[in-house]
């Protein structure tokens, strides 16, 4: 066993004497140690319930024979960091989260591990730091919120956002904001639709690290109680079978991921976390991969913000299972990849049933023909961008719009809250990507202002920054190169037309090349002010294109 190297010999005494001082006993000593990494905080909804599954967890551990250990990292609550500085460190959270664990792990040889991640940064961060660590390992996360109910609709978070905008063009009263700020989050977990951290955690299942289940029980229901428990028993046999994160997370088990992201409709922002943890796990997945795979995929489920269904109602419906049979259903999953449940994803997709069409679409109906994320490309973004298809109005799919500019995401909020924003116009916000934000802020409350003003289906938005999954709209974020680093978003001009083809896949500034050139010329050098943890990031960060992932001189 690797912990062996911490608990066996009599060079190892002052260690077991440690570890004595912890309460294990002799006898507990000769068992496997595994670790759980639980990222409990009392900051994040969708964190708070955390400290009841782990015990479920450990239940689960003692019963199958091991000795749980417990430790914990941070977490970023994206909606609360969101619009300030705070969104500058969400992104940046994903290293931290990766760099504690590896520390804990490599300092304390677990044999094994086990992860609790939830929200948006924990889950990519932790799965980032199980192909680095490569011991035996299983995800269990803390479940999605139940949506709220506002006079007789389902509601989430984003419908608090979207409510800013209607409340400023006076279409509700202030009463009525206060009932949505009052009923939009009514549990703990995960916020309730299709946003990214929910994305993630049905990503666990598609790329086979997690249980079925993980990603769409609710987390107030006991069910999920059952299955942490029932992860932390698996683990034990996934020891003993000896069965790591990289014979799972292989080049076919982040197709399956992908397909699956494109027909859930997920957070664009997966296009950011699965090419950063297929790098860690030596798989070269890219933007190309993900157009790839958008376009013989179909988007199978519209979830919120997209529609009025939320992740409760995917559960209901059949799950992530359900959806991976319909997958596997059209040849496009790669049935033979192993899982923590010790059984291949075909395995699962076959015996997993669909409960509702109207959530788990037929192939025959799907909710939009192609994938629910398209990578666009044109001199605007050499190296791509992407946008959330699945969730843009038709009239917007093909737009063509003078620019108006800002360099800062905070400026464009200004323009919109002070109505100098028209129909047809495309906002440019920039220097907000990852070396330039630094940190590549998530841009919710310019999107959902302009949905709650009814201007989502006239108004697009492009930026090198990124969106949140509860984005829906016109939104096209991760623009490669950011203007931090040259790219050409830095040299569009107010007025500039821009021409937008999401179905044929291109974006163009729709100015002469020379031009181009002449601009460039006068285009200042960027000078970063960040600070502290913030300007290491900078000095180190990937494009967006690249995932956004460290590099040390590779």
């Amino acid at each position: 066993m690797r912990s062996d190297n911490l608990k066996k010999g009599v060079t190892r005494t002052p260690h077991r004497s440690l570890l004595k001082a912890l309460g294990l006993t002799d006898e507990e000593l000769k068992k496997p140690l595994i670790g759980i990494a639980n990222s409990f905080n009392e900051t994040i909804p969708g964190h708070m319930h955390l400290k009841q599954l782990v015990q479920s967890v450990k239940d689960g551990i003692r019963n199958a024979g091991g000795i749980p250990m417990e430790f914990n990292t941070i977490g970023v609550c994206d909606g609360l960091a969101m619009n300030h500085t705070g969104m500058k460190y969400s992104l940046v959270s994903r290293n931290i989260v990766a760099d504690s664990i590896e520390t804990v792990a490599m300092s304390t040889p677990f044999d094994a591990l086990v992860f609790i991640p939830n929200c948006d940064k924990v889950v990519p961060g932790m799965l980032i730091a199980s192909a680095r660590l490569n011991i035996p390992s299983i995800f269990v996360s803390g479940g999605p919120m139940l949506a709220g109910n506002h006079r007789g609709k389902k509601i989430s978070l984003s419908s608090t956002f979207e409510a800013v905008g209607s409340f400023k063009t006076n279409k509700i009263s202030e009463e009525e904001l206060l009932e949505i700020e009052n009923r939009s989050c009514p549990t703990c977990g995960s916020c309730s639709g299709m946003f990214t951290a929910n994305t993630m955690n049905c990503l666990t299942e598609g790329l086979g690290m997690a249980l079925p289940g993980n990603g769409t029980i609710p987390a107030v229901y006991s069910e999920r109680m059952r299955l942490a428990k029932t992860a932390g028993e698996q683990i034990m046999k996934l020891l003993e079978k000896d069965l790591k994160p990289l014979d799972i997370m292989t080049r076919e088990s982040f197709e399956n991921a992908v397909a699956l992201d494109m027909a859930l409709g997920g957070s664009s922002n997966t296009a950011l976390h699965l090419t950063a943890i297929a790098h860690e796990a030596g798989v070269d997945l890219t933007l190309e991969d993900f157009d790839k795979i958008s376009n013989k995929t179909k988007q199978l489920c519209k979830l919120a913000p997209a529609s009025d269904y939320h992740i409760e109602d995917l559960y209901e419906a059949g799950g992530v299972s359900g959806v991976l049979k319909r997958l596997g259903e059209n040849n496009l999953l790669h049935k033979s990849c192993q899982t923590v449940s010790l059984k291949t994803q075909g395995e699962i997709a076959e015996k997993s049933k669909i409960y509702n069409e109207d959530v788990i679409r037929t192939w025959e109906n799907p909710a939009y023909s192609t994938g629910g994320i398209a990578v666009l490309k044109g001199n605007l973004a050499l190296d791509g961008c992407v946008v959330k298809e699945g969730a843009v109005a038709k009239d917007m799919l093909v737009h063509k719009g003078r620019a108006k500019v800002f360099d800062s995401e905070e400026e464009c909020v200004n323009a919109i809250l002070e109505n100098r924003v028209e129909r047809g116009d495309i906002l440019v916000i920039r220097y907000e990507g990852p070396k330039g934000g630094p940190g590549m802020r998530e841009m919710l409350t310019p999107t959902s202002l302009l949905s709650g003003m009814g201007l989502d289906k006239e108004v697009a938005l492009i930026t090198d920054g990124r969106f949140s999954g509860a984005t829906r709209g016109a939104s096209i974020g991760h623009v490669s190169p950011e203007a931090a680093s040259g790219g050409n978003i830095a040299l569009v001009e107010n007025g500039d037309e821009i021409y937008i083809d999401i179905p044929n896949r291109k974006i163009e500034l729709l100015i002469s090349d020379k031009e181009l050139e002449e601009r460039r010329k006068k285009l200042p050098k960027f000078q970063s002010k960040a600070k502290g943890y913030l300007k290491k990031y900078a000095l180190h960060v990937s494009s967006a294109a690249q995932g956004a992932i460290e590099i040390f001189g590779e």
